[in-house]
């Protein structure tokens, strides 16, 4: 079988083998600026459409409530995306590889499987997101904007065939580009300290406000980059194997990695606060934000077109570089979990099935989004389980094995996750 530039680009990455050495200077000795890249590709995925769907439509509903929960995801995200990307350094393979490597094959094929349906769902939040953001800004027609997103996807992707790095900067740019967008628009709306702490404060405000809450979890924790992110560290920060041999060189190579990690979801998380934040200060239930060509509106109305402008700007940034990110994840999640290689049309055709029926036939985009990230949500243990498990085995992962510590605010983390779905869960069916 014959692979395309974009599809070997992905190969290496995605079947497990570890990377070769880089001769690289260790990373104590790197500018900062080098040892930085990875996180910021998984971050994108952070603040894809789905959050500006969630975070918009929680603070328009209810205000600074469910400010917390914004926080609290964040907080989680940096946790897991930290174990993921020791756990790539550490090993050199990726999580689903490691899964079918180590786990029963019906299990392997049932993670597979749930695997699938998350990256469905992130698919149609980004084509839909994406879509979205070419109707506001040039009125192309909804259905036409997914198909372009999907192609931007593509060419994006195929950075990757230079390289590692020149596919870093591109989506790093592009999320710098929603960062900027909505720091912009936050200094127009202003902030309520009082409402902002209040909304430190776990709270609900009725089974609407955990509908919401879920999302925002689901939008925030993405469980495919818990995947992808595994994939991308291998080879990163030079040669791992002679410099992870001591407890000094871990430290170093774990010090790079956790720098990446904290400035990565540290700007996704100052955004996703952002977006409710604004919400909160324009817009109350009711007043059009539960739709994002709402929140465009308004925005537009209350601080000028400038600030609609950035709106849509950083939500066609954030469809393209969520979308190209997704991409990627579903080949990690095909050939680590199976071993198989599909050609990337051939998938994203599948994946993206979904996303143009809605366009097509006309569903609202934006509740659409927010129920993606609620499917979102339901799947973050079923890739957060298997990595607590692997990165606490010494025989795995030797001297980067956790903390029991680390394993135990891990295992909270999960139990937390799982009781809010529950909850969630119990409240649809009743």
């Amino acid at each position: 079988m014959y692979l395309s530039k974009t599809e070997a680009a992905v190969l290496p990455t995605t079947l497990g083998a570890a990377r070769p050495a880089v001769a690289a200077p260790a990373p104590g000795r790197r500018r900062t600026w080098s040892m930085l890249g990875p996180a910021f590709v998984a971050a994108v995925a952070y603040v894809d459409p789905g959050n500006f769907a969630t975070n918009f439509s929680g603070g328009a509903a209810f205000g600074y409530t469910l400010l917390w929960v914004i926080v609290a995801a964040n907080l989680m995200a940096m946790l897991i995306q930290s174990l993921t990307a020791k756990l790539g350094l550490a090993t050199g393979r990726d999580l689903a590889t490691l899964c079918r490597e180590r786990f029963p094959r019906p299990v392997t094929w049932g993670l597979w499987l749930q695997a699938e349906a998350v990256a469905i769902a992130t698919d149609l939040a980004e084509i839909v997101g994406g879509a979205v953001a070419l109707n506001l800004l040039f009125g192309v027609p909804l259905p036409i904007g997914g198909l372009i997103t999907a192609v931007v996807a593509f060419i994006l992707l195929a950075a990757q065939s230079r390289g590692h790095r020149p596919f870093e900067r591109v989506i790093t740019g592009l999320l710098l580009v929603v960062g900027l967008g909505f720091g912009y628009t936050l200094i127009g709306a202003g902030v309520d300290v009082g409402g902002v702490a209040n909304g430190m404060v776990p709270s609900f405000d009725g089974a609407d406000s955990i509908v919401l809450a879920t999302g925002i979890l689901g939008a925030t924790v993405m469980p495919h980059v818990i995947y992808v992110h595994s994939a991308l560290t291998p080879g990163r920060y030079g040669d791992v194997v002679t410099a992870g041999r001591t407890h000094s060189g871990r430290r170093r190579l774990l010090r790079a990695q956790r720098l990446d990690v904290l400035l990565a979801m540290g700007l996704a998380g100052l955004v996703n606060a952002a977006m409710l934040i604004i919400a909160a200060q324009l817009f109350t239930s009711g007043s059009g934000a539960d739709t994002l060509e709402g929140v465009h509106a308004g925005l537009g109305d209350q601080l000028g077109t400038g600030a609609a402008l950035a709106f849509a700007v950083a939500l066609l940034a954030s469809g393209f570089a969520s979308s190209s990110v997704g991409t990627h994840a579903g080949q990690v999640v095909m050939a680590g979990f199976l071993r198989r290689h599909i050609p990337v049309l051939t998938r994203r055709l599948i994946t993206l099935a979904p996303a143009l029926a809605v366009l097509v036939l006309g569903g609202d985009p934006t509740t659409a989004l927010v129920w993606s990230q609620v499917v979102l949500s339901f799947g973050i243990p079923f890739a957060l389980i298997p990595l607590l498990w692997l990165t606490s085995r010494r025989d795995l992962m030797g001297g980067w094995v956790n903390r029991r510590i680390t394993t135990a605010v891990g295992v909270v983390v999960a139990a937390l996750i799982i009781g809010l779905n529950g909850h969630l869960l119990l409240g649809l069916v009743s």
